[in-house]
């Protein structure tokens, strides 16, 4: 299915649930979504089968799946698989996210022994968003090697939190590439009728504007950042 066609079925599309995904800290089911004649394997997220966390609003970790694709989509790096937000489904409201089809054994540890320079759009990613849970499993590659980052709900704290196994480039200059895509997605968290009205909706105000400051700041400082606490690094590492 083309992109387009993905999302409509995300967010459309008739959820029948085939199972519980293992190893996750909150209820993930593994789903099939069916639009028409389409059918796609999907990660289905309820609000209700969110963990408390004393840090993140229960419930809110959903937009936070949605508000992640959106950034990834809009500086074009294509990292993150569709993501939707459903208010209904069969365990309530929640995000669906595509399913990627991939070898659990292949994750990041792995990967940036083979492409390391692949991963540059995912730590700059990660920065952007705050993510306070990059996990090496939390890299994927699916058939065609494409590589895909996914499990995004403990991201756009307003406080620091990033928390991540990918410091290979710190310190290390943005390049030409990455400081023309951050150029373009300051410009869209910039705009109230486009990306910056959508993640205003998903976030508190505070985590919003945050999310355009963490761009401002890596175009000013021009280089990949040094890991700044005492908890730099996610638990388990995979």
């Amino acid at each position: 299915m083309s992109a387009s066609t993905v999302l409509e079925a995300l967010s459309t599309g008739a959820i029948e649930v085939l199972g519980l995904l293992p190893y996750s800290s909150n209820y993930t089911f593994l789903v099939r979504v069916t639009w028409g004649d389409e059918r796609t394997l999907a990660v289905y997220k309820p609000q209700r089968g969110e963990r408390p966390l004393w840090d993140f609003m229960t419930g809110s970790l959903g937009a936070r799946e949605v508000a992640s694709y959106l950034v990834s989509e809009e500086a074009g790096w294509g990292i993150v698989p569709p993501t939707v937000l459903r208010e209904e489904g069969p365990l309530g409201a929640g995000s669906l996210q595509l399913f990627i089809e991939h070898d659990p054994d292949r994750h990041f540890f792995v990967l940036m022994e083979e492409r390391l320079d692949d991963f540059r759009p995912f730590a700059v990613f990660d920065v952007v968003i705050n993510n306070a849970d990059r996990k090496a499993g939390h890299v994927i590659e699916d058939a065609s090697k494409k590589v895909w980052a996914v499990d995004h709900g403990l991201t756009f704290h307003a406080e620091p939190k990033l928390r991540t196994v990918i410091w290979q480039f710190a310190d290390e200059p943005l390049g030409e590439s990455l400081r023309t895509q951050l150029g373009t997605l300051g410009s869209a968290l910039s705009d109230p009728d486009g990306l910056g009205g959508q993640v205003a909706e998903l976030l508190t105000p505070e985590e919003a504007a945050g999310a355009l400051e963490r761009v401002e700041g890596l175009l000013i400082e021009d280089s990949f950042p040094s890991p700044g606490s005492d908890r730099p690094l996610p638990w388990p590492l995979v």
